[in-house]
């Protein structure tokens, strides 16, 4: 039997829209928090906000290489595309860890 989802097939239409769409609301999201806790927030400067402001920095550029992915040619191939999925979900995570140390570090809960 043939698997149905070979590793050269072509995506089915939309997915990539779908993901690049994902991927602008993350960047999004994201520089309107580091705009936020950047220059907007109040408090002191620690050494857990600024882990924060690192680590989102850090979810910021791997959304952008995501993004950078995605937009290729070759990520039309479902074998590509998996790999940029993964980037995705890899600074969705870093992003979510960063406002997780963000929200502590507000809180005076972190003392890194």
């Amino acid at each position: 039997m043939d698997d149905p989802r070979k590793p050269n097939a072509p995506l089915p239409p939309g997915y990539r829209q779908g993901v690049i769409s994902a991927i602008t609301v993350a960047i999004s999201f994201s520089l309107l928090f580091m705009r936020y806790w950047g220059f907007e927030a109040s408090g002191r400067v620690t050494r857990g906000s600024t882990a924060a402001g690192l680590l989102l920095l850090v979810a910021i550029l791997i959304e952008f290489y995501t993004l950078w992915r995605s937009l290729q040619l070759a990520d039309d191939n479902e074998a590509e595309y998996r790999i940029t999925l993964r980037w995705f979900m890899a600074s969705v995570a870093v992003l979510l860890v960063s406002i997780v140390v963000a929200s502590l570090a507000a809180a005076g809960m972190i003392a890194l």
